[in-house]
């Protein structure tokens, strides 16, 4: 008979370094399993084809999953001059093939053209949805479906490295870049094409590479090691100013009650918490001066 294993209530952040060939996905149901983990959610995807930071949110922690998501990222990408591809990358067939005569200062100064609010087409080989459908199973069979361009936003490119017909740049970047448009966009304005050869993200929000973990390590650890290794809840909101509650006003607060706090409370989303340093969760203030909840942490936790 198979014995059904036990969901356990665990709460925190996990700093993955995502191994080269998984989806997103499939990284985060490995590490889901290995922790027996209740609930869980990842916080924007990485290609199979791309390696790097990527935040694993379980049990109260994917209440703040979206502001990784919606977060700025920096990556490390490879480019290939000279060669284009179906898919904008090293997955897909070879398009067009030119030679390459491009100067370092010619990539720097193309480099510099997309700093700033700039718009891109989503690939067809993404996960965007149409009607239901991931844009890639369209691709996929030959279909290809009409894209509005958006508006994303590139605050730093840094060329690293250049030899010939490979570049390595370090890009930040506002949620929704898609990196691969990026390459082949740098190579159409070259006058020769290009495609992502290689992609590792290295940061994401407030955490950098430096902090993840491979998962590999983390299958090695035990099961107590594995716990101790994930982030707080409220590590990924530490950009919002944090209030502390006397005893009184976090009984209320748990409650979904409005609560008053003395003293100069800043405007906007706040990190609220407990006498005794618990994150509470989110409030927000009111017009009236007041606390009001927002995302509140519940107290069903395991370990």
């Amino acid at each position: 008979m198979q014995i059904k294993r036990v969901k356990r209530h665990i709460s925190g952040i996990l700093l993955l370094d995502k191994p080269l060939g998984f989806s997103s996905n499939q990284a985060l149901q490995r590490v889901k399993w290995l922790l027996q983990a209740a609930k869980a959610g990842h916080t924007g995807t990485l290609d199979p084809l791309a390696t790097g930071l990527l935040p694993l949110c379980f049990g109260e922690a994917t209440k703040f999953a979206h502001y990784l998501t919606d977060a700025d990222k920096t990556y490390v990408a490879t480019l290939k001059l000279g060669v284009t591809t179906t898919t904008g990358d090293a997955e897909g067939e070879a398009l067009h093939s030119l030679p390459v005569n491009v100067s370092k200062p010619q990539l720097l100064e193309v480099c510099q053209q997309f700093i700033g609010a700039i718009s891109q087409v989503p690939p067809m080989y993404s996960a965007l949805k149409h009607e239901g459908k991931a844009l890639y199973e369209y691709a996929r069979a030959g279909v290809d479906i009409e894209r509005k361009p958006r508006l994303v936003r590139i605050d730093h490119i840094e060329l690293n490295d250049f030899s010939e017909d490979i570049a390595t740049i370090t890009v930040t970047c506002s949620k929704g870049t898609y990196i691969r448009t990026l390459a082949e966009d740098i190579g159409k304005q070259l006058g020769c094409g290009a495609h992502l050869i290689g992609l590792r993200r290295i940061a994401t929000a407030n955490y950098q590479i430096h902090q993840s973990m491979t998962l590999e390590a983390f299958e090695s650890l035990s099961t107590d090691e594995r716990i101790a290794a994930l982030q707080p809840a409220d590590s990924a909101v530490l950009h919002l100013p944090a209030v502390a509650l006397d005893s009184d006003s976090t009984y209320y607060l748990r409650q979904g009650q409005s609560v008053w706090r003395g003293g100069v409370v800043p405007a906007g989303l706040l990190r609220l918490y407990s006498e005794q340093g618990e994150f509470l969760g989110l409030g927000e203030r009111l017009a009236d001066g007041k606390i009001a909840p927002k995302r509140l942490v519940v107290e069903k936790i395991d370990v």
